[in-house]
């Protein structure tokens, strides 16, 4: 499955299929957040919260991908991600595009 953020590929002519996305919400468990909530105080990176958006959109874009694999299309153009936080150290990532057949 080709993924891509442009609304085409090189050297490639297709059919557009329809929009298809992905989903997933996260969360860290209590001793991640209060760790976490330490780590504000004095600054930098919080790691723990990278890798779960990290995580987040992998799993939010193999399920894009999947949807997309069910429509029988070859690639997914025009890919974009959203995230919104639904509750205090829960986040919900969004990954979707267009499934295309390529002609």
């Amino acid at each position: 499955m080709v993924i891509v953020n442009t609304d085409y590929i090189s050297g490639k002519e297709f059919e557009m299929l329809g929009m298809v996305k992905g989903s997933t919400i996260q969360s860290k468990n209590l001793g991640h957040d209060i760790g976490q909530g330490f780590k504000t105080l004095v600054g930098g990176e919080l790691k723990s919260y990278t890798e779960m958006m990290n995580d987040a959109r992998a799993l939010a874009t193999r399920r894009m991908a999947e949807e997309a694999e069910n429509l029988g299309a070859d690639a997914i153009v025009n890919v974009r991600f959203a995230s919104a936080s639904v509750m205090a150290g829960a986040a919900e990532v969004m990954a979707y595009g267009t499934a295309v057949k390529f002609v």
